[in-house]
């Protein structure tokens, strides 16, 4: 009996073994197809990430379209032979007589468009000009900056370091920007027939230095009853040819 009691239980665990083996089988199975179909979709987002990182699309760099800003004083579709200084590159012969008439090889700057006579567009063509550099210009043909700072009634004369610049529509060989010694030249609104009345009527009291700015000289003309009268004739002379000026050093307008 008791034989058959443990051959009975020897059974029932080579059941519950064979069942456990087969439970492990499938459950291996499972996870590698669940391992397998999640590596596929992983699989194919990686190559398409490596095809977007390989095959990056190539954009072509856009050429500049910026316009030259001497392209505001060339006139579209005038004259070439008209153009101002700055539209054309001319090839400029230093050898010229000075003074004589002489011609030049241009051509005009990118951007910029001019005709010929006969209304044809052209890049090349010839100008006429003075043989003379910039700054042996007339004083008409160029501007220079002024000075505020220098004595225009003073002997001898001052001057002053000025820029110049010259017009658009002249010609000349060199730099078109240059530096100029020039004589102070420059108002700030006195006026000589203002000061020539008050120096004959209130001159005494010193009303004349006082409107030119002198105030030092005012006060001693003023408490000196005008010096007696002799620094009153003499400020009427003075002031008459001009030799008395504004304190700030101006010239009368």
């Amino acid at each position: 009996m008791a034989a058959l009691a443990g051959m009975r239980a020897l059974r029932r665990l080579c059941g519950v073994a064979l069942f456990l083996s087969q439970l492990y089988v499938l459950s291996g199975r499972a996870g590698s197809l669940m391992t397998t179909k999640h590596s596929q979709p992983q699989s194919t987002f990686a190559k398409s990430l490596t095809s977007t990182s390989t095959n990056t699309p190539y954009f072509k760099v856009a050429e500049s379209t910026e316009i030259p800003s001497y392209v505001t004083k060339c006139p579209s579709n005038g004259l070439c032979s008209r153009l101002p200084p700055d539209c054309m590159t001319c090839n400029t012969n230093y050898s010229c007589i000075y003074g004589k008439p002489a011609t030049f090889d241009c051509k005009v700057k990118p951007h910029v468009h001019c005709v010929d006579q006969n209304n044809q567009e052209q890049e090349n063509f010839t100008i006429n000009m003075t043989c003379q550099f910039c700054w042996q210009l007339a004083t008409t043909d160029y501007v220079c900056t002024n000075s505020t700072n220098c004595m225009t009634v003073s002997c001898p004369r001052q001057r002053y370091n000025a820029t110049c610049t010259v017009r658009d529509h002249i010609h000349c060989l060199g730099n078109r920007v240059f530096p100029k010694m020039l004589y102070c030249n420059w108002t700030g609104g006195y006026k000589w027939s203002t000061a020539l009345a008050l120096s004959i009527t209130l001159g005494g009291f010193g009303a004349d230095r006082f409107y030119l700015g002198q105030w030092r000289e005012g006060l001693g003309k003023l408490f000196s009853f005008g010096g007696l009268g002799i620094w009153t004739l003499i400020d009427v002379l003075l002031i008459g040819v001009g030799y008395v000026g504004p304190a700030d050093g101006s010239l009368y307008i």
